[in-house]
């Protein structure tokens, strides 16, 4: 095949260490690869044009993004080189080349900029450590004072990133490539129901804490498990205390934390209870808690370039969402099919679901399984006895072989005499058979149904009590690499959106992929539901301050709140958040109508199958409303074609006069 020689050339500036690289869909750009992606150099200017020459199948078209990052050197001799993103084009079309001579110049302009729009987006996690450090009020105050002295002192902290644990006896490196490492970065984020103020750098002497804020101090580093920490404590009124020359001034106390605690511990995420030692002598003033999460790159699993939705939403109606697909078997009205199986989610998909809600976990084996409850019933029946015996039993805790043998119940069984479930027939048909696995509905359900997957996880409620009665569950990480594996293995074209109620989780999808979005799950203020012990929990509007930090796609609010403060969907949506609503009030027509006036983005109910009949959804209208203007703009062109005729399989939907996608007369959907 003949190439031609391309000379890219693109504007931007970058930090020290860093380079611009291209990454695209040829050989010579990487295939997508950020591992085998080209570097650009700096060229005249200061280093603010950067340029490569590349060689490039001629006469073919070719897609590729910009991208600024750091090329590492290899753990292994020879080995590939560690890349980090720190931040890349995302534009949903990316740029795209198809040279005709034997050279040929491309200026690309400014980074991040394509046909006049700018879409950037911050990286993720392909080699380094994200290491979250949190002081926050949950029963009691974080740091607590023993010391009588400064029983009464405010105090302001500020956390400071010592070094690198040295190891003995290691020689200087002084290779030529020794530079090529990544320095540990420390910002912190401070996020209230007012709103919220994202990766920064403290001031001189911290931040004071307040029990209604979220205090979060983020590294990133590539040596997780060997760095020196320390909190320093300052009293917040320095006016009797200033010393004269004092290069601390206020400063009373410190607590040291070394990262490969958390390595002793076995888990990446706990509270640390730390000593604060006072500034001139070696006796404790108090203790401070300190919540740790540590974020790691999924390992053997590399997520490509060729495309980010992680922030992507078209503008558009309101979409359908079949709550665990046909809806709870356990709600009132809404039993026919039972709930988190193929038959829900395909009876669904041909209600027009645009999207079906679904809940996984993890079997004891590590198989990604759909069943909305932490724990299920399992009956058992004494010799000679009429009557069954419940007992309730952690989903975690059974294999998925042993999972597709139960004969079981939903936990309400044990609060009364409903038994529904046992008395089916004893054979399942497979398709109503509970606990498939993930793999099985992404082969089961057809493609052009999207997926709303709620990654389930345990909650600690404002009384201490947890979740299914479980304190403890996967480790975070493990969990997360498992489903996000399988996801990418089956997921093919298909439109997926991750939520959960744990706002760490929704941090960690972010983190760990750069392809798919996740909207946060709250209930905020509600009288059905018990309030959670996490502040980001509590209300919608600090949910909302949360998805802005961490730059999630949105929220997943629920509608008890949301009819309350109706302005709040329209708040969060100015701020460049996606809202869906759930709950059982969606399931009333009064209440989805009053919703998508307010410009919802997704409805999550039960009754799908109730309201619509059998029809196409959304995507597939839209689809077809596509195909209709792009062959009626090419018989438009062409003369010969004048009798062409377009099959009425591929127009119905788009002809009728009730839209397709939903037959409620509150709906809004459109193909536009």
């Amino acid at each position: 095949m003949e190439t031609t020689q391309v000379t890219l050339s693109i504007r931007g500036e970058t930090s020290p260490g860093e380079v611009m690289a291209v990454v695209g869909s040829c050989e010579a750009l990487g295939n997508w690869s950020y591992q085998k992606a080209v570097t650009l150099h700096p060229f005249g200017d200061g280093g603010h044009t950067w340029t490569v020459t590349i060689s490039v199948p001629r006469g073919v078209v070719s897609k590729y993004r910009y991208f600024k990052g750091l090329f590492l050197q290899s753990k292994s001799a020879g080995g590939p080189s560690q890349v980090v993103v720190n931040l890349w084009e995302t534009h949903h079309q990316p740029r795209t080349m198809s040279p005709t001579d034997a050279q040929q110049n491309i200026d690309d302009g400014e980074f991040g900029f394509h046909n006049g729009v700018k879409c950037v987006d911050s990286g993720w996690l392909t080699c380094q450590t994200d290491i979250r450090l949190r002081l926050h009020y949950s029963k009691r105050p974080p740091v607590s004072i023993t010391k009588k002295k400064f029983k009464k002192s405010c105090f302001r902290i500020k956390l400071t990133l010592e070094g690198i644990e040295e190891e003995e006896d290691e020689e200087e490196d002084l290779s030529p490539s020794s530079w090529h490492k990544m320095t540990p970065t420390l910002e912190i984020s401070l996020i209230t129901a007012n709103g919220y103020k994202s990766r920064h750098s403290q001031p001189e002497c911290g931040y004071a804490l307040e029990p209604s804020q979220w205090t979060e101090y983020s590294i990133h580093t590539m040596d997780p498990d060997n760095l020196e920490l320390t909190f320093e404590f300052f009293e917040e009124d320095l006016s009797e205390h200033l010393v004269q020359g004092d290069v601390h001034p206020g400063q009373v106390g410190t607590a040291c934390l070394l990262s490969s605690s958390f390595l002793e511990n076995g888990k990446d995420t706990g509270v640390l209870m730390l000593p604060i030692m006072g500034r001139n002598s070696r006796q404790t003033i108090g203790k401070v808690r300190v919540d740790y999460l540590v974020i790691r790159p999924i390992q053997g699993l590399q997520w490509d370039m060729s495309s980010s939705y992680t922030k992507h939403w078209k503008k558009t109606s309101t979409v359908d969402v079949g709550h665990r697909g046909a809806g709870s078997t356990h709600a009132a009205k809404h039993h026919k099919v039972r709930e988190n199986t193929i038959a829900s989610f395909t009876s669904a998909a041909k209600h027009g679901a645009a999207f079906v809600e679904f809940d996984v976990h993890l079997s004891k084996d590590a198989v990604p399984i759909v069943y909305h409850d932490l724990t299920c019933c399992i009956a058992t029946k004494k010799k000679n006895a009429q009557t069954l015996e419940l007992i309730e039993v952690p989903v975690k805790d059974l294999t998925f072989d042993q999972l597709q043998l139960l004969k079981l119940a939903h936990v309400a069984a044990l609060k009364g005499s409903d038994h529904k479930d046992l008395l089916d027939d004893e054979e399942e048909i497979d398709e109503h058979q509970p606990f498939p696995s993930l793999s099985q509905i992404f082969h089961a359900v057809p493609e052009n149904v999207g997926f709303n997957i709620e990654l389930k996880w345990i909650s600690q409620m404002k009384d201490g009590t947890w979740d299914g009665n479980l304190s403890s569950y996967f480790n975070m990480n493990t969990f997360l690499d498992i489903i996000l594996n399988c996801v990418l293995e089956n997921a093919g074209k298909r439109r997926i959106i991750f939520s959960c109620f744990d706002p760490d989780i929704c941090t960690m999808v972010r983190l760990k992929q750069n392809k798919y979005p996740i909207l946060f799950l709250t209930q905020g203020i509600s009288n059905k539901y018990p309030e959670l012990m996490d502040i980001r929990c509590q209300t919608t509007q600090i949910a909302v301050s949360f998805a802005q930090s961490e730059n999630i796609l949105g929220i997943s609010a629920h509608t008890e709140e949301l009819l309350k403060h109706l302005n709040y969907i329209e708040e969060a949506k100015s701020k460049g958040l996606v809202v869906f609503s759930w709950g059982d009030d969606n399931n009333e027509h009064e209440t989805r109508k009053k919703l998508r006036a307010q410009g919802i983005d997704g409805l999550i109910y039960d009754s799908i199958c109730d309201v619509q009949g059998e029809q196409p959804n959304f995507f597939q209208v839209e689809e077809q409303h596509s195909l209709q203007e792009v062959i009626t703009e090419e018989t438009l062109k062409s003369s010969a074609c004048s009798c062409y005729s377009i099959p009425c399989s591929a127009v119905t939907c788009v002809a009728s006069k009730v839209p397709c996608g939903s037959v409620e007369s509150d709906s809004g959907l459109s193909s536009s």
